[in-house]
């Protein structure tokens, strides 16, 4: 029967393993019991007093290189893996350009921003960062979205993810959070997959991570498409202009087909249906000519403003809603053509935070400052040669020069006799305090520490905020996610430990998720070194739904077909989905297609067994009376319907289809999601209908 978790043992993990075997420094094992903890120490013994922050100047400022005990630990966490990534193996990238849209010479002397109308070359890597390069798309994850652009004065890579907040706040313990997220290492499972203890166990004894939570368990995490989701800079960044002044800046990347996700129901279908699903759908976009679109908007703001803000402006937990700054639009981004060879391209571009072109600089975030330090390691140890830069994918495409030299796999070299500067030859480049790269000179001071800002210590306001943000329909998803997740959690006590937690953001959240996990005594709320705000305003930005689009275009409707389909409706809706901007599939009973009622050939993109409706975004059933009847005895075609029906899908169908439906379990008239085809007159309506993407009120009904 499960304990009611005790103070202690939310602190501290060390109260749940009463005994643990470790290799003392005579290489002998000897018992640790309970109530004696061994001191954590470098790999050379040296021991650790602080694991959870790095070294800085001052309790806000720069992460100093000489903390060899943050080095090692992630010098051996960059090269655990070859020849994949760590972290973000799977992925799939695009080229494109970018272009700008006004001058802001005001704010910053990056050169891409300049010229009004200049379009810049561009490289994006979407990815998700739990699962291996085998895994499948629509897990519940984070999802990265890199930018690489090849600027005149050098390669940005603007590393982002698809949510603006992490789950730490000191990149000390980045290697710990995906410790703890990937495959039990005594096991090696699950794979891709954050529903497991030490993903829990983790969360649980990290306050920091509540409001990153909130994130991930909602539907953020299971995006209908890379072409549906937002991406973020995540960091606080600095611009820099001419004059050497600087403001501080916040990168969104919005897309123009607006947001989307799925229910997880279908997205464990679609895994099963085509792990290849966000792959496929770029691809096939791409391919087509309906190029996907973002628009970059900076959050702007001086340090008057990050004075008087609630939260630090630092802390890479922590949000600044749009509703007190706005993000302005500064330039879009197109992809436009995939690449020519997968691993030539995707497999090997490097993105790195610490690149980055005159007139933007960074501020010292210490997760910020930690990547910094990473990436570069990182990128040798997987390409396996300080010339990946060599790479084409990776290379800059304005000139430059230099004088490194060597190196495995070095395909250019000095050419002449000087290989070093300076030097009295007349060769080679040479440095210009004009043009080159100059770090906005703050004035930074204080004791060299291993402490956390006090600033940095409200760990539940904003998750509240999001919290509160959400419209029903998707605080009811973040109950289910945390309920599904932690019900695949084995120990009882890490599971009363993120119940604590949940009462320091929202009481009926918290209680919904208890009496699903069956836990019968609610524990105490969590003790927070800070007390938790209720006065936040929600944010309407926040929420997918309240923020969806306004046409159904870019979404996929697939169409089941039988024998003798009316093809003057058939005609009307391609030509009706053709001007909204929509695909239309087909799907029969067989890949060789139907007849349809003028006597021509219709040809399927799918036979029903391998196009089930997780895979479209609305559907529509062209069967007469006959074949819906024989559609009714095959397990798929029901399938078809029922799911589509449970994951709230528009559905129209014709008259003849009535008894497919039947056999689902779905009346005809069961909601306004439903729409009869009657005629040629009824598919724009119908179109139109499915703008909304989903009929939200019919959850209640399904319950999924």
């Amino acid at each position: 029967m499960p304990r009611k978790a005790t103070p202690a043992d939310i602190k501290s993990a060390a109260a749940i393993h009463d005994q643990t075997l470790i290799r003392g420094n005579g290489g002998e094992l000897h018992q640790v019991t309970e109530g004696e903890t061994e001191v954590l120490t470098t790999a050379l013994g040296t021991p650790v007093s602080d694991d959870q922050n790095t070294l800085k100047i001052g309790e806000r400022g720069p992460t100093l290189i000489e903390d060899f005990h943050f080095r090692e630990k992630i010098f051996h966490f960059d090269h655990e893996r070859i020849p994949e990534r760590v972290v973000h193996a799977r992925g799939y990238g695009a080229h494109g350009f970018f272009e700008t849209y006004e001058s802001l010479a005001k704010y910053t002397r990056a050169d891409i921003f300049q010229r009004p109308g200049e379009k810049t070359p561009a490289f994006v890597r979407f990815s998700t960062v739990a699962g291996s390069k085998g895994s499948f798309d629509l897990a519940r994850d984070v999802r990265g979205f890199a930018v690489k652009l090849y600027t005149k004065e050098g390669n940005w890579d603007l590393v982002g993810n698809n949510i603006p907040v992490f789950f730490i706040q000191d990149a000390i313990k980045f290697p710990d959070v995906i410790h703890s997220v990937k495959p039990e290492p005594d096991r090696n499972f699950p794979q891709a997959q954050s529903a497991h203890d030490n993903f829990w166990d983790f969360i649980s004894l990290t306050p920091e991570s509540m409001h990153m939570i909130m994130w991930i368990m909602s539907d953020r995490a299971i995006p209908r498409s890379f072409r549906f989701m937002q991406g973020f800079g995540v960091h606080t960044f600095r611009f820099v202009n001419a004059d050497d002044e600087s403001i501080f800046v916040k990168f969104i990347w919005k897309p123009k087909l607006g947001m989307q996700s799925v229910v997880w129901n279908e997205a464990v279908k679609i895994n099963g249906a085509d792990p290849d699903f966000h792959r496929r759908d770029l691809w096939n976009a791409i391919k087509s000519g309906d190029f996907p679109e973002w628009e970059l908007c900076v959050q702007l703001f001086d340090q008057d403003f990050a004075d008087d803000f609630d939260f630090d402006i630092l802390d890479p937990t922590k949000i600044i809603p749009e509703e007190i700054i706005e993000p302005m639009p500064v330039g879009r981004l197109v992809l436009d053509r995939m690449p020519d060879n997968f691993f030539a391209e995707t497999e090997q571009v490097a993105f790195m935070t610490q690149n980055v072109p005159p007139g933007i600089d960074f501020s010292n975030d210490p997760l910020l400052q930690g990547r910094n330090f990473s990436y570069l390691d990182t990128q040798l140890k997987r390409l396996g040669s300080p010339n990946f830069t060599h790479i084409p994918i990776n290379a800059p495409k304005c000139p430059f020069h230099h004088f490194q030299q060597d190196g495995h796999m070095a395909m250019r070299n000095p050419v002449g006799r000087a290989n070093y500067e300076p030097n009295s030859w007349g060769q080679g480049p040479r440095e210009s305090p004009q043009r080159g790269f100059r770090s906005f000179a703050d004035a930074e001071g204080g004791q060299k520490v291993r402490l956390r800002a006090e600033s940095f210590a409200d760990h539940y306001s904003q998750a509240r905020q999001f919290y509160d943000s959400q419209t029903e329909p998707e605080q009811r998803h973040i109950a289910m996610a945390l309920t599904f997740e932690l019900s695949k959690v084995e120990t009882p006590v890490i599971r009363e430990r993120m119940v604590a937690h949940l009462l320091n953001i929202d009481d009926t959240l918290a209680q919904t998720v208890a009496d699903k996990l069956g836990i019968r005594t609610m524990p105490n709320p969590a003790d927070a070194a800070m007390p938790p705000r209720d006065d936040l305003e929600p944010s309407p930005a926040l929420s997918i739904i309240n923020n969806g689009p306004n046409s159904f275009k870019g979404r996929k409707i697939g169409v089941l077909v039988g024998e003798g389909a009316d093809a003057g409706l058939l005609k009307k809706l391609r030509q009706a989905a053709k001007a909204e901007g929509t695909t239309v599939e087909i799907i029969a009973r067989r890949v060789g297609g139907v007849k349809g009622s003028d006597g021509d050939h219709i040809e399927a993109n799918h036979m029903i067994d391998g196009g089930p409706s997780v895979l479209f975004d609305a559907v529509v059933l062209l069967v007469s009376e006959e074949s819906a009847e024989v559609l009714a005895k095959e397990t798929a075609a029901k399938d078809f319907v029922s799911d589509a029906f449970a994951h709230l899908k528009f559905i129209g169908f014709v008259a003849g289809a009535e008894p497919l439906l039947a056999s689902a379990g779905v009346a005809a008239d069961a909601d306004e999601g439903l729409i009869a085809l009657e005629s040629a007159g009824s598919v724009q309506p119908f179109i139109e209908a499915c703008r909304k993407l989903r009929l939200w009120t019919r959850e209640s009904a399904v319950k999924l």
